[in-house]
């Protein structure tokens, strides 16, 4: 029987039940998983008959934690389409994003909610992210533009019996069956309608005003709070899309967000001032190519329609650097395309939107391959094929070293079981025999010391690993192997992991290995590497924030590590220090005036170290 977890998140996710085959058999969303999933945990009398028989199979419980519960949303559908799971609609497996689509194929064309673009002669608007939304807007839009969203056949029932259906009744419906409204004026309703979804509201509320207020002049008080009314249920309909510009901007706006061997791109349409569509495009990259190389290789699938390119697309500092993505669209367009990079105002908050967006994405994309066991499986067996490896390696460890021109030397490692970060096994160390810039000394130095607690530890704490993985070349490679040779553990399996090429070296093998672009065991010996790096970056940061600060401290007369260490509680910083007055220094009561002069006298000392924020060499 299923436990409670005791540790649910109270924010927006996706939970998934397993059964003991591991075979997820329901996926959920919820605004609060805490909320949510506390709901499954009562006596199986209070509950229904498909969640009693969830329960009762599911063996297993996990979560996603997402930002919004837009992307709980979002997340739901692409994992219910994975994973297909029994006690799930099947209905939902195969949604999309909607669309409002415009039916002009008859005399008085139709407007109707779907979630498929593929009929000819059919204008679609979208998509949206949230179809409830769009429900809205087109019932407040009818109010005001009253086409028919009826089916052919109920029209054509109607026509028949020249009787109305309810809709005319209350309004929302102009009655084109019965011969209540003229092709010409019924056909102006259409291009209101056309209009409002590209986003020129603009004109539309003049129209509809210039009547209110004629009609009002006429006295026609009845048609003024018609148009009242109309006009009110336009500005609610209006406020369904994002107002983000001017109404007189058109434009798009590229964002690029990138993760190890991914990225996405999105594309927002800027309509009048409204993001009217969206389109996403994922991609597996070849190197560490740029923001402006991604552009550039994707722009002919993110701009497929010549006459849908506008004069300015929206780009980051760093795509805007590539001529080509301006000179391409310029010469697909017929006329000439500036891709512009904002440095701030509203231009830029949207581009932020859109950056966040591509974010999102590609952080969903990871979570959802993170989860997938399956997925997992197969990129330990593709690694285990490419590297002929005796098995999967279940437990694998990485090493990495960073220092700065030299100094604070340390290493790290990084545990993955299963293909799954294993952080209370991760450890730091310090370089102790190694000086100067030695990168494969300092490597040999940390995994001596990991091998040497393998073969004399008796208590089974140290798990051996399949796979051990040297974030380095072939020298660095080398010099673990010495090692390793010295100890008498030659049975254990080494790789080295190129830093930029990210080329895989094997003991015995003169060319490196190349794991295939956009590959599941390409993704997995990223992930270690770069977890590897952050763990061994945030160890040296923080070892040499320590050793600047006891450097600036070391020496001043008086000031022992006791006062020291007290004088840093007390102020929090350095640099806080230096700023403080000599009174304020004098004002310690455990702090001599001449041991407070002497702190002042050499902190402000000419040509004293400054404390300041950089980047750490590696």
């Amino acid at each position: 029987m299923l436990t409670k977890p005791t540790d649910i998140p109270a924010t927006p996710g996706c939970y998934l039940y397993r059964n003991d085959a591991g075979d997820v058999v329901y996926v959920g969303k919820a605004k609060s998983l805490k909320a949510r999933l506390s709901n499954y945990f009562q006596r199986p009398e209070v509950l229904d008959q498909k969640t009693r028989a969830l329960m009762e199979e599911a063996t297993h419980l996990e979560w996603i934690v997402v930002k919004t519960e837009a992307d709980a949303l979002l997340l739901e559908n692409d994992l219910i389409k994975s994973y297909q799971p029994r006690y799930n609609l099947r209905l939902k497996d195969d949604k999309s994003y909607p669309y409002v689509a415009l039916d002009q194929r008859s005399l008085f064309p139709v407007a109707y909610l779907t979630r498929a673009r593929h009929v000819k002669g059919v204008k679609y608007f979208g998509p949206y992210i949230e179809v409830r939304p769009v429900r809205t807007m087109i019932d407040e839009l009818l109010q005001t533009f009253p086409l028919r969203s009826c089916s052919t056949s109920k029209f054509e029932l109607h026509q028949r019996l020249q009787r109305p259906c309810l809709l005319y009744d209350i309004k929302k419906c102009s009655g084109p069956c019965i011969g209540a409204i003229e092709e010409e004026e019924y056909k102006s309703l259409v291009d209101h309608w056309a209009r409002f979804f590209d986003g020129d509201v603009k004109p539309l509320r003049g129209i509809l005003t210039e009547q209110m207020t004629t009609s009002a002049g006429l006295r026609h008080y009845e048609a003024a709070a018609k148009y009242r009314d109309a006009l009110g249920a336009l500005e609610r309909a209006a406020s369904a899309q994002h107002v983000v510009l001017a109404e007189t901007e058109n434009l798009d706006v590229v964002a690029v967000a990138t993760h190890q061997s991914r990225a996405v791109t999105v594309r927002f349409r800027v309509r009048h001032g409204r993001i009217i569509g969206r389109s996403v495009h994922y991609v597996d990259r070849s190197m560490d190519e740029d923001e402006a190389q991604i552009l550039e290789a994707v722009i002919s699938e993110l701009f497929t329609d010549s006459a849908d390119i506008p004069a300015l697309v929206v780009v980051s500092a760093e795509a805007a650097r590539s001529d080509w993505v301006a000179d391409t669209l310029s010469q697909r367009r017929g006329r000439r395309v500036t891709v512009f990079a904002p440095a701030r105002g509203q231009r830029r908050r949207v581009l932020e939107t859109a950056e966040h967006d591509a974010r999102s994405l590609i952080e969903r994309d990871t979570v959802r391959r993170e989860a997938d066991h399956n997925v997992r499986s197969r990129a330990l067996r593709e690694l285990a094929d490419a590297l002929q490896l005796p098995a999967p390696p279940y437990r694998m460890e990485c090493f990495d070293m960073s220092h700065l021109q030299g100094t604070n030397y340390v290493g790290s490692m990084v545990v993955f079981e299963d293909g799954l970060p294993a952080k209370d096994q991760y450890r730091h160390f310090n370089i102790k025999e190694i000086l100067g810039n030695d990168d494969a000394g300092a490597m040999a130095e940390v995994v001596r010391r990991r091998l040497v607690r393998w073969r004399d530890d008796q208590s089974g704490r140290f798990r051996p690993s399949n796979l051990v993985i040297i974030d380095g070349g072939l020298p660095q490679l080398g010099a673990v192997l010495r090692i390793a040779e010295e100890l008498g553990m030659t049975s254990i399996e080494f790789v080295a992991l190129a830093k930029r090429e990210e080329l895989l070296y094997r003991p015995g093998r003169e060319d490196p290995v190349y794991l295939e672009r956009g590959s599941e065991a390409l993704y997995l010996v990223q992930r270690i590497r770069d977890e590897a790096h952050r763990f061994a970056i945030t160890f040296h940061r923080s070892k040499r924030g320590r050793s600047m600060v006891h450097s600036l401290l070391d020496g001043v007369e008086g000031l022992g590590p006791k006062r020291r260490d007290r004088l840093l509680e007390v102020f929090g910083s350095v640099s806080v220090i230096r700023s403080a007055s000599l009174e304020e220094l004098r004002a310690l009561s455990w702090l001599p005036e001449e041991v407070a002069q002497n702190i002042y006298d050499a902190l402000r000392a000419p040509g004293r170290p400054v404390l300041k924020r950089g980047r750490d060499d590696d």
